[in-house]
């Protein structure tokens, strides 16, 4: 199994998400990750379900290592310190001030280890008006203007996963990336820096630059209205989605598929600004006629004649698909609670692919292997 990024050493300390995906990434990618926990408790994400193992905890911890230390204990410190010495990668995700609180600030740590890529991940940044204000999930989509996008207007609830805080976890490894890169012409550190906030901002470059550039404030409808994207009904309960997007052969094989060969002839399916225009009416006209068959004869009749389409799977569907065994995306390792199973690293080398994985560790697993001392 390729591993680019063997031989370098990471010390996460990182709880939640931000954090932890950012070291599962490179741990992913080959990189030896120790995960650095408050004794006893470790990660927050730890309890989510009653014990120390739950799936929020698995999701982002997998091919990592546990060690147990408290830095604001002169020996737990003295133990970290010289794990710094070892580092190619430090990362934590915490409010403003509480690395210092911990000793394990930027400054003494780089003091100690000139070559160290320390990854500051923050809320809405370490200085200016929002600085000290919690931040998760939520309130990050919130911040960026992101979650306006997902929110259904006539019933406004919070929806889908916890995409800012991955995404910000994406966008601190990508950093880290570069400044090990770096680092092997200058032979120096870099701090990395980012925030949920300006995370986010970014990953919501569309809604932005339409802003900044014709002073268009998008909202939830403004991206599938132009993408022609739908999500249909089937007479079995599933759901289908589409994705018409703009060559006139994609319409005209609908209108086969659908057995309205002169829909394109009204006024709102007569062109592609027609139906931009009047969104609500073609989900109007289509809705019912695919309420008339199960989605597996719409799938069937999509694919026959090249419509984009897939149907909305769940998560058990996708695994139990043939999409996801031809790509073997499930993999597995075994661990002190028997077989953990998890979703591969989307990345290929040389057509290599990952084909195995190391269980999240238990809570001090590798004391003994890392700080010779027993859990």
């Amino acid at each position: 199994m390729a591993q680019p990024l063997a031989g370098i050493r990471v010390l996460d300390m990182g709880t939640f998400i931000t954090g932890p995906a950012c070291g599962m990434l490179l741990a992913d990618l080959g990189a030896e990750v120790i995960k650095v926990e408050m004794p006893g408790s470790g990660d927050p994400f730890r309890a989510f379900k009653g014990d120390l193992y739950s799936p929020h905890f698995q999701t982002y911890n997998r091919n990592k290592k546990s060690v147990e230390l408290n830095t604001k204990e002169a020996g737990d410190l003295a133990a970290f310190d010289e794990l710094v010495k070892s580092a190619d990668v430090f990362i934590q995700n915490f409010r403003p001030g509480v690395a210092e609180r911990l000793g394990v600030d930027a400054a003494r740590l780089q003091a100690i280890n000139p070559r160290l890529v320390y990854a500051d991940i923050s809320g809405f940044g370490n200085d200016g008006p929002w600085k000290d204000r919690p931040a998760f999930d939520t309130v990050s989509q919130a911040a960026t203007g992101f979650l306006r996008l997902l929110v259904n207007p006539a019933n406004p609830r919070v929806v889908g996963p916890a995409i800012g805080d991955a995404v910000t976890g994406f966008y601190a490894a990508y950093g880290v990336l570069a400044a090990l890169f770096e680092r092997e012409k200058t032979g120096k550190g870099r701090l990395v820096e980012t925030s949920m906030f300006e995370a986010m901002c970014h990953f919501n470059l569309d809604d932005f630059t339409h802003y900044l550039s014709v002073d268009e404030v998008m909202g939830p409808s403004s991206r599938p209205h132009v993408s022609q994207s739908y999500v249909f009904q089937c007479s079995d309960g599933g759901w289908i989605a589409l994705h018409m997007s703009s060559p006139p052969k994609f319409w005209e094989n609908l209108a086969e598929a659908v057995g309205q060969p002169d829909m394109l002839a009204r006024p709102e399916f007569e062109s592609r600004p027609a139906r931009i225009a009047n969104y609500e009416k073609v989900v109007e006209f289509l809705a019912p006629i695919f309420a008339t068959k199960p989605r597996a004869d719409w799938e069937e009749r999509l694919v026959r004649l090249e419509v984009p389409h897939s149907p909305v799977y769940s998560s058990k569907e996708v695994v139990e698909g043939e999409l996801a065994a031809h790509h073997k995306l499930v993999v597995s390792g075994e661990g002190q609670r028997g077989t953990f199973r998890t979703v591969r690293s989307p990345i290929r080398f040389d057509g290599e692919r990952q084909d195995s994985v190391t269980p999240p560790p238990e809570l001090g697993a590798d004391n003994e292997a890392i700080l010779g001392r027993k859990a």
